[in-house]
């Protein structure tokens, strides 16, 4: 039996913690304390009945989005399809590529919708979408790896540019991976986009057929997959600098023409302790804040 949905402010006093089931998000409101109240009240709510509507449409959201994104029907089910929709004419992808970066998003435009906030952000796992009023910024923890918590530098993202969300995949992350990559980070106008572009590029970073590479069906670990028998990787052994500057350049060139398309804003892809950071968005939100070229994982942002 599926323990009932939480909500509840975690002991710092400023922010709420979401969980239900496989969905473990986090939200900071920042504005006057009532606004903030009634932002928390009104994410509260709404989150109650998130995992039940996603539930509901299970199958299809399992299924390739090229076939099932027309019958999506229920709020976030829609924004998961719509943060794939630009990948999945070319690659394979589902809608559950997106899923927490829609998680996110519901959540974050029900507590906008509900009160007058100056920022606020919806941290789902390290997926995030956020919300910057004119003059404000946030200023984001950057980590080579998501697995570990150490804070190598930070990147700050301002009102003035477009970027409203970032998301990280890489087959050391919670998700399942095709590729190589220790991680993925990518930034983009919204969090369902960045989430479904963070999944595609990490797969790009690759050695197909490598020894060292190990691989499984992804259904021999989670019999009910949305991959199905597709080889995800667990694990990365010993690859010479050669042939990690060869699997960088393959995720670098898939991220390079999602940049030309418009359709995210920077990357930063690391592998082995090599980090390659793709598009201006990045570089310059890493300069602006005096920061070492590394990856943006998945810390909370902080003000």
């Amino acid at each position: 039996m599926r323990e009932p949905p939480i909500a509840r402010m975690l002991p710092d006093g400023r922010r709420v913690h979401l969980h239900d089931g496989p969905i473990d998000a986090i939200a900071e409101a920042f504005g006057p304390p009532e606004e903030v109240r009634k932002a928390y009240d009104a994410a509260a709510r709404r989150f109650v009945t998130i995992l039940d509507e996603l539930c509901a449409e299970l199958d299809l959201l399992r299924q390739d989005a090229v076939h099932t994104i027309p019958l999506l029907k229920g709020r976030v089910a829609q924004r998961m399809a719509d943060g794939v929709e630009p990948f999945a004419a070319a690659s394979f992808i589902t809608p559950m590529a997106a899923v927490a970066g829609a998680v996110a998003e519901e959540i974050l435009e029900t507590m906008t919708s509900a009160a007058t906030l100056a920022r606020v952000y919806v941290n789902d796992g390290g997926d995030i979408a956020f919300d910057l009023t004119r003059g404000e910024s946030f200023r984001v923890g950057l980590v080579e790896r998501p697995e570990q918590p150490s804070l190598l530098g930070t990147a700050i993202i301002p009102e003035s540019s477009p970027v409203r969300g970032i998301a990280t995949s890489g087959w050391r992350g919670r998700s399942f991976s095709l590729g190589i990559a220790d991680a993925v980070t990518i930034l983009a106008d919204r969090a369902v986009v960045a989430d479904a572009a963070a999944t595609i590029v990490a797969n790009a970073v690759d050695l197909p057929g490598h020894p060292a590479i190990a691989r499984v069906p992804a259904r021999e670990i989670v019999p009910d997959s949305d991959l199905g028998q597709r080889l995800v990787t667990r694990n990365v052994g010993r690859l010479t600098e050669a042939e990690v500057a060869e699997a960088l350049a393959s995720g670098e060139a898939v991220a390079n023409e999602l940049i030309a398309r418009g359709v995210v804003r920077a990357a930063a892809l690391n592998l082995c302790g090599e980090t390659r950071v793709v598009g201006r968005t990045f570089a310059a939100a890493i300069a602006a804040a005096g920061a070492k070229t590394v990856l943006l994982g998945g810390s909370l942002p902080n003000a």
